[in-house]
């Protein structure tokens, strides 16, 4: 069965510990925690203590996208408020396979993410380390964008490389993501689906997370 994320970028801060409730009374397994600098995406969004109060009121999996310059700088911090899957920008590090193996050490799950124009390859000497790999299918910064639909096809090669070299990683799909397209991206070789504006937006985000999980339920999730 494959796994719903929904991005709590798109929840009303106003009302967030209501959203955060709701989230908790889903059929989603992950909470999706976009954090932004400003730098590397041109929007800012949140730090490590609203990270804490999300991961104290969520019984979900934290999953924090670090879309951030010098990721290296920070892991142990989100960690520490509960970070339970980590993942970081590529374009963003010099040291991928340092940066991994930071990551894990403090005991969370390692992620790496592509922006759209970054070409699979480049993950190539680091996919055995790696428990996720996230494919933005919009360009980063910003919720309720279209998804860049050349990203399918990025989907099929990451899965084909994961079949050939018999890995497990998931491979997570964030922007855009939405009941028009999740089956096609699910059948394409994904098994995470980050929801944010889908959920938080739609008039029932529990039905809309439902209709999300029910959709090819012969895609398992590896972790």
């Amino acid at each position: 069965m494959h796994i719903i994320a929904p991005s709590i970028l798109a929840a009303n801060f106003l009302k967030l510990e209501e959203d955060l409730d709701m989230i908790n009374r889903s059929e989603a397994e992950y909470l999706h925690v976009d954090v932004m600098d400003g730098v590397f995406v041109p929007n800012i969004s949140f730090g490590q203590n609203i990270v804490k109060f999300i991961s104290s009121k969520c019984n979900k999996t934290i999953d924090v996208h670090l879309m951030i310059v010098n990721p290296e700088k920070y892991i142990e911090s989100f960690q520490e408020v509960g970070a339970e899957i980590i993942t970081a920008h590529v374009e963003a590090t010099n040291h991928a396979h340092r940066l991994i193996g930071q990551i894990k050490e403090t005991g969370a799950k390692a992620g790496l993410a592509l922006n759209p124009h970054t070409p699979i390859n480049v993950l190539e000497n680091v996919l055995e380390e790696l428990d996720q790999v996230v494919l933005m299918s919009v360009n980063p910064g910003f919720g309720g964008q279209k998804f860049i639909y050349q990203t399918l096809s990025k989907i099929e090669a990451l899965n084909e490389a994961k079949i050939k070299r018999n890995l497990n990683f998931n491979i997570e799909i964030d922007g855009g993501v939405g009941l028009q397209n999740a089956e096609k991206i699910l059948q394409c070789g994904a098994n995470v689906l980050v929801a944010g504006s889908s959920v938080f937006k739609s008039e029932n985000p529990l039905e809309t997370v439902s209709k999300l999980q029910s959709i090819g339920k012969n895609h398992v999730a590896k972790f």
